[in-house]
């Protein structure tokens, strides 16, 4: 498989480096023209940088792993899709953005293939079962250190420098919390999609000052019976706000692609 990344941050240098383990390594990574001659400097030797997405198609990938952010799976997403492609989605919450759904659904209908990812959260495929045997309500609460929710409308409400215990700064619906949240949520975006949809499902956010890592936690209920799914992932050295197992989880779907043993 010929693999090829949109955007070179902390989930795509995780990812890029993961892969070398692999008999896939990246072929090509997009990038913007404003940065292009920092990212030269920090991908892998031998690896091109291109800043469109036709130069990155003439590449050949099969797969395209976008990890560069909602705005980068906007401007670049359709182009993959239409170009017949399977595009792997880093950046879920974009898909938030009903205009952004509509496109990417209408551009993968197409030819191409849209493939989302679980991320840092375990449960999905149980919960993706549960919505065809009956499932009535979702609700996916995240938990995570200060230091996570800054830059974010978080603190708009909470202090992050004085917090002293844990505290519920939003509740509310998947849509609105993966918008207002666009760094942080994309695992609450996963969890709708996966289940009964971004208008359905529930969301809490908690900012935890003794928090050790990122907390995911899905409880999920219907006639198919209950779920409950936490994981407490350690994050990125680069990136607070995500977790560690974002890039091995899109190692993992990546695999799942072309390996012939699956599970």
């Amino acid at each position: 498989m010929k693999v090829a990344l949109i955007g070179f941050g902390a989930i795509g240098t995780a990812l890029a480096h993961a892969m070398l383990e692999t008999e896939h390594p990246i072929i090509g990574i997009l990038g913007r023209v404003s940065s292009f001659d920092a990212l030269r400097k920090k991908v892998p030797a031998g690896v091109p940088v291109v800043t469109s997405a036709n130069d990155l198609l003439a590449l050949s990938p099969e797969i395209v792993v976008e990890c560069a952010g909602h705005e980068a799976l906007h401007v670049y997403g359709g182009d993959v899709l239409r170009a017949r492609r399977t595009l792997v989605v880093s950046s879920v919450g974009a898909l938030a953005d009903q205009a952004i759904e509509r496109s990417l659904r209408q551009a993968a209908g197409t030819g191409g293939r849209l493939v989302i990812p679980s991320g840092a959260m375990g449960g999905l495929d149980a919960l993706g079962a549960a919505r065809r045997a009956g499932l009535d309500e979702v609700l996916y609460t995240s938990r995570k250190a200060p230091a996570a929710w800054r830059g974010t409308k978080a603190e708009e409400v909470v202090d992050l420098q004085l917090i002293s215990s844990a505290r519920v700064f939003y509740e509310g619906l998947a849509r609105q919390a993966a918008l207002d949240f666009p760094q942080n949520a994309n695992v609450v975006a996963a969890v709708a999609l996966a289940g009964i949809g971004f208008d359905q499902t529930r969301v809490r956010l908690i900012v935890d000052p003794n928090a050790t890592g990122n907390r995911h936690l899905l409880e999920a209920r219907g006639a198919f019976g209950e779920i409950s799914a936490s994981v407490l992932a350690r994050t990125l050295p680069d990136n607070p706000k995500t977790s560690m197992l974002t890039p091995y989880n899109l190692v993992r779907t990546i695999a799942n692609l072309y390996e012939p043993f699956v599970v």
